[in-house]
């Protein structure tokens, strides 16, 4: 059932500038999940407008959950500022890399090890799925530095800005968002990417240019749709996934996420959130170029 939220709404990301009108509950879309065999929330924000259409108010925003690679995004902005990375074509390689990182790359005259075919530039790794992506990650943070991280986190009011509770835990741990200790909601995705996109963040412009061409697109005359895909786990040992980003037709940005669980570890929550966006979208009428 679609329904408009007759009640004032108050969200600190993206919603505190929102009036009621402004929100459509669409309950409808539940079947979209339902048919994936997966429960979750959506949400889309037509900027030019100001409204939302939202799929499960309350997971969207009172629920919070692991970013996985979705953090991604932070620690690339992070990186890049801070001079670790010059650009998302900067190679992810030192002396103490993890051997899924080692590769030899003679067009840069780069020797690192005796030869695996994986990720090593900050670019690929922020686009790949597979455990090499995710080494490079781990190893950017360690470089980064857990206290580096901590403030960024809190700069950006990311999440419950929970980096490190647990005080043994190491300064150079890479894993604290995979633990269940750093938690975002759908609302806050949402609002990090719209300030990503229109150079918001407090990071140079160059810096949130850099990231924003990193992240995985699908593009034709009539659109183009940049998002970044995620997998992690909660503590009952369900599955998480999100799939978030913008869709772009006749040069007005549309902001969405898909959150997702599911008790099955080994499906592909990624790509069934990818799936589940696009139907939603193109439900919606993109895709077309008529937006």
């Amino acid at each position: 059932m679609r329904r408009g939220v007759a009640v004032l709404l108050f969200f600190p990301i993206l919603f505190s500038a929102c009036s009621p009108n402004n929100v459509t509950v669409d309950d409808s879309l539940q079947g979209y999940f339902d048919s994936a065999g997966v429960k979750g929330a959506f949400g889309l924000f037509d900027n030019g407008h100001g409204h939302f259409t939202i799929y499960n108010l309350s997971r969207y925003s009172d629920s919070f959950y692991t970013p996985g690679a979705t953090f991604d995004i932070v620690q690339s902005l992070v990186a890049i500022q801070a001079g670790l990375s010059k650009n998302d074509s900067s190679l992810i390689v030192g002396d103490d890399a993890p051997a899924t990182l080692v590769d030899v790359r003679i067009d840069t005259g780069t020797h690192s090890g005796p030869g695996h075919q994986a990720p090593l530039t900050l670019g690929e790794c922020f686009r790949d799925t597979t455990p090499a992506g995710r080494d490079g990650f781990a190893y950017l943070s360690k470089r980064i530095r857990k206290d580096t991280l901590r403030k960024w986190v809190d700069t950006l009011q990311y999440g419950n800005k929970v980096v490190g509770r647990d005080t043994t835990i190491s300064d150079t741990s890479a894993e604290f968002w995979e633990d269940n200790e750093l938690k975002i909601n759908c609302d806050q995705q949402l609002g990090l990417l719209k300030k990503l996109y229109f150079n918001q963040l407090p990071f140079f412009e160059r810096t949130q240019e850099i990231v924003r061409r990193m992240m995985p697109v699908e593009s034709n005359s009539a659109f183009r749709l940049a998002y970044k895909a995620a997998q992690g786990k909660k503590e009952d040992g369900h599955s998480i996934g999100w799939v978030e980003g913008w869709v772009e037709e006749n040069k007005h940005p549309y902001f969405f996420v898909v959150n997702l669980e599911s008790a099955d570890m080994a499906k592909d929550l990624r790509r069934t959130g990818l799936e589940i966006a696009k139907k939603i979208l193109r439900a919606q009428g993109f895709f077309q170029g008529k937006k």
